[in-house]
């Protein structure tokens, strides 16, 4: 979002089996990470200067957990997920993006793509 506005959304099956959800979320935080980092470059090179730190929400508090704390490991034999954890942990250690907390319920996303009740729309 920018601006209170969404910019860019996308629904997509993922390409990789994953066992745990956990995983899942880890692979699509990496996807949206590098897209938003992509769109930062784009509003610099259009020279729209955005004074404002990248913020990534996620309603999974393992994921998140994997990606903010030293000690946190995934245990895993998926070597691409492997390759996505630590790419995510240095993105977030370089203070290029922060990763917060949402609950399910707020998460704007779902409504574009999950089944949701008559209460929700």
């Amino acid at each position: 979002m920018l601006f209170s506005g969404v910019i860019t959304w996308r629904a997509n099956k993922q390409d990789t089996v994953t066992t745990l959800s956990t995983e899942a979320k880890l692979l699509a935080l990496s996807q949206a990470v590098k897209e938003a980092l992509f769109i930062g470059r784009l509003f610099k090179a259009l020279s729209l200067e955005l004074n404002e730190l990248l913020v990534i929400q996620c309603d999974n508090k393992q994921t998140i957990r994997l990606v903010v704390e030293d000690s946190a490991k995934l245990s895993t034999k998926l070597r691409h997920v492997d390759i996505h954890n630590h790419w995510l942990r240095q993105e977030y250690s370089s203070g290029r993006v922060l990763v917060e907390w949402i609950k399910t319920a707020r998460m704007l996303a779902d409504g574009l793509t999950k089944a949701l009740g008559k209460g929700k729309y």
